[in-house]
């Protein structure tokens, strides 16, 4: 298996056609595996093409950073590493956002070191700040691009408005949102946006949190800690709803010899040239058969079949609950 590459937009960076989404090595979904199987995993991802791993202070917190600057310390010319500022922290946990430009700069600093690196690749704002101007975050970037010490400025959960505030003080290299068959929220104002200014689209959450696996239905049920029991889009109600999709993609697997996450990944990959899907994966056969998906060829038929099945289908998708959503997309 051959993985292609991408370039994010304009920018000329160049990764894998597909990254990997780190942040379950370490946080979010329990158990959270041993640090010495993620060790061991990272270095295969390479093996098999990957040169796309994205990272957060917040996975952890910490922890996510720590692993990944340990694991790809000796292949660390062969690798981007994208990471995240933007988020303060008490007593070890997330509370609100913070990209004042000295906090940006503290963040950077500490990436730095837990990376084991003397440059970030692609250094993202994970969350808009309401409470700091756009352009003093894209202006502190500026700064620590000239100083060498960051390569390319990412934005993640932004709207339209603000990527282009961003954009007009340093070039954006790539937006990082969530973007999937189960979620086109992006296809209205952000996508075109991206286009129009040549910035790259980094989708996170590409198989739904795993529910365009088809490893997912209404009689599922999670961990009392799994994120995904807050999740509108994951009350039994909804996932039976939205067991059409699934159903979708299992037909054209069957046609295409595929399983229905790497359809959902080829589907993204042949929505836009400048699209790195990021899934995430702690398993060696899982993330195999995620790059599988840069194989699955997706005709203009195909892909007009999908549309016009998705467009009659009422999926319930809603994300977060509705105090949580507002935070998205400014």
């Amino acid at each position: 298996m051959k993985m292609q590459k991408r370039k994010l937009g304009n920018s000329g960076l160049e990764v894998s056609a597909l990254g990997l989404g780190c942040m379950g090595m370490s946080f979010n979904f329990k158990p959270i595996p041993e640090k010495k199987d993620m060790i061991a995993l990272l270095p295969q991802a390479i093996e098999r093409g990957v040169t796309f791993f994205d990272t957060a202070e917040m996975y952890g917190p910490f922890t996510n950073e720590e692993l990944l600057g340990e694991a790809l310390a000796p292949f660390r010319s062969e690798v981007v590493i994208a990471t995240k500022f933007g988020f303060k922290f008490e007593d070890g946990k997330p509370a609100g956002t913070d990209s004042r430009p000295e906090h940006i700069r503290e963040v950077a600093e500490a990436s730095l070191k837990r990376l084991k690196t003397d440059v970030i690749d692609l250094f993202y704002q994970h969350r808009v700040d309401p409470n700091v101007p756009i352009e003093d975050v894209a202006g502190t970037v500026k700064d620590l691009i000239e100083e060498g010490k960051v390569k390319h400025f990412g934005l993640s959960e932004a709207g339209a408005q603000t990527i282009r505030k961003a954009h007009a003080v340093q070039p954006v290299t790539a937006l990082q949102s969530e973007y999937s068959l189960w979620w086109r929220e992006p296809e209205k104002e952000v996508l075109p946006t991206l286009q129009e200014l040549g910035i790259g689209f980094v989708p996170f959450s590409p198989l739904g949190k795993g529910f365009l696996t088809g490893k997912i239905d209404e009689s599922t049920s999670f961990e009392s800690n799994d994120p995904r029991n807050a999740a509108p889009r994951f009350s039994a109600e909804a996932r039976k709803a939205n067991q059409a999709l699934v159903e979708l993609l299992n037909i054209i697997a069957k046609n295409k010899n595929a399983t229905p996450a790497q359809i959902a990944l080829a589907w993204l990959l042949a929505q836009k040239p400048f699209i790195v899907p990021i899934p995430g994966t702690t398993k060696l056969h899982r993330l195999e058969e995620n790059l599988g998906a840069v194989n699955v060829e997706l005709t203009a038929k195909d892909l007009q079949g999908i549309n016009n099945a998705t467009s009659k289908m009422k999926l319930q998708s809603e994300r977060y609950p509705e105090h949580l959503a507002k935070m998205f997309g400014r």
